[in-house]
């Protein structure tokens, strides 16, 4: 696949007089220059259309997907966790390569061959279950493949936002993109359980494949054109490339921050969140209706942090809206282990609910934050980068949570756990940010680190100014993959 991208989007080297500078303003494919404010409507609302058409497939297939296992194929519980893993370890087998390798080619092409590969890869499944042919082998490889392409797909897809607009319309731009990802988390389960009691979970698998296909058709319309690819002077190696982009990342002030509170966020979440089904079945006492419903305050949170976002950030500027979201809502997380039953579970709704509006206010901030603020050639680097350190610990986390609530109990447990989250927000004290009313627009240093590892570092000093930036990171979900359960984590 990665040579398929490669052959496709790479092309040949590219000369001083080949595509000069064109000062006339945006241009379209075939076509005169068309007014901004067309150009970005019709473009951006393709991307998020496409977008919101594979979350939604992708949230109603999660419960396709996990049923077919189960009672198709008979998965045990050792072959569900593999299912599991493998829908993460993309990430760490090949996050930091994917961004290098975008930041070398146009985002275009890598989108769309990322979507058309798990377009055809997912269709495989409800084909092979229709002949009868489907097994647990195949729905494992689909699933890592499937992960790889979308690890690619979301270091290009970040990074190329900016292309359709301009820094200021990014924070109610990634708002709108995080608010339909939330609706899709809250209404796709849902649905494919309607679709999987009235068709059969096989025919629910058919959800994801048409998302990626809506996706690939979505793409192919945008009209926007895509700058060219700016190269170094004398070709880099691959290896350096990944090099530079860590080493960005960790010595930036700002950027460094992020990814540490991200990591530590992550690793207690995780921990947390493995044990909130078997906290609500065995120490509070609800049946399985009620646990769906009560952890989908989780998504409902996440639709009112998106909705609620832009305005935050336009009043109070990226960096307090940052640390505000991480420490006014957070410590509703320690009602969590409060529980009872009755009445007592609507101490779990509030607990789960506020903390999430704080993580996906904080995400839209560093989302945008790290779309306009990287050096342009950078920025697929800085995003794998920053979720390899923040998608790495996930499932060190996930076993932390475990061993902690066979160690102690479940409900010593969540509090040891949701305390850690509360502290955690701590470390965004550290550095620059707590002093900025807003995250600065670009960084100080136009170039970044210099190609063939020699670093032209900045300090992160661009004196702050407004951006369509921010915060805090919990990960912008990608597809909610096979094996995957819904939850807060940060990027």
């Amino acid at each position: 696949m990665t040579a398929t991208i490669g052959a496709q989007a790479a092309g040949r080297p590219r000369t001083a007089d080949q595509d000069p500078p064109d000062h006339r303003g945006p241009q379209v494919a075939g076509g005169p220059p068309v007014p901004d404010d067309a150009r970005r409507t019709r473009d951006f609302g393709l991307l998020w259309a496409g977008q919101t058409l594979s979350k939604v497939g992708g949230a109603v297939t999660s419960v396709a997907v996990a049923l077919v296992a189960v009672d198709a194929l008979q998965a045990s519980s050792a072959e569900m966790g593999v299912l599991r893993a493998a829908s993460w370890l993309p990430w760490l087998a090949i996050g930091l390569v994917a961004g290098a390798w975008t930041d070398r080619m146009r985002r275009m092409p890598v989108m769309l061959w990322s979507q058309l590969i798990s377009f055809v890869l997912f269709l495989s499944l409800p084909l092979a279950a229709w002949a009868g042919t489907l097994t647990m082998g195949q729905l494992l490889v689909v699933t890592l493949v499937v992960g790889v392409a979308q690890v690619f797909f979301s270091a290009a897809y970040s990074p190329y936002l900016p292309t359709l607009l301009p820094a200021r319309d990014l924070p109610k731009a990634n708002g709108r993109l995080a608010t339909t990802e939330q609706i899709a988390m809250v209404s796709g389960p849902g649905l494919g359980g309607l679709i999987v009691q009235g068709l059969g979970a096989v025919t629910g698998l058919m959800a994801q494949s048409l998302g990626f296909l809506a996706s690939v058709l979505c793409l192919r319309a945008i009209r926007t054109v895509e700058p060219p690819v700016t190269r170094p002077e004398r070709r880099t190696r691959l290896r350096d490339d990944v090099r530079d982009g860590l080493t960005y990342v960790v010595r930036d002030p700002y950027l460094r921050v992020l990814a540490a509170c991200s990591a530590v966020d992550n690793l207690v979440l995780s921990g947390a969140q493995a044990l909130l089904v078997i906290f609500l079945v065995r120490e509070v006492g609800v049946g399985a209706v009620e646990v769906g419903l009560l952890i989908g305050a989780d998504a409902l949170g996440g639709v009112l942090g998106a909705v609620v976002a832009a305005r935050i950030i336009r009043r109070y500027g990226t960096a307090r809206a940052l640390l505000g979201s991480a420490f006014v809502t957070a410590p509703f997380g320690l009602l969590i282990p409060l529980t009872t039953p009755g009445w007592g579970v609507a101490l779990f709704v509030v607990g789960l609910l506020v903390p999430s509006i704080g993580i996906v206010v904080g995400n839209v901030v560093v989302s945008t934050f790290r779309q306009s603020y990287p050096p342009t050639h950078l920025r697929g680097r800085v995003f794998t980068s920053s979720r390899f350190v923040a998608y790495g610990v996930i499932p060190i986390g996930a076993l932390l949570g475990g061993w902690l609530g066979e160690v102690v109990g479940l409900r010593a447990a969540m509090w040891a756990l949701f305390a850690a989250v509360a502290l955690s927000k701590l470390l965004r004290l550290i550095g620059p940010i707590k002093n900025a009313r807003d995250l600065p627009a670009a960084s100080a240093d136009p170039d970044g680190p210099a190609g063939g590892g020699q670093e032209r570092h900045t300090d992160g000093g661009a004196a702050p100014t407004s951006t369509a930036a921010g915060a805090t990171d919990r990960p912008s979900r990608p597809n909610p993959r096979p094996g995957s359960t819904a939850g807060t984590t940060r990027a």
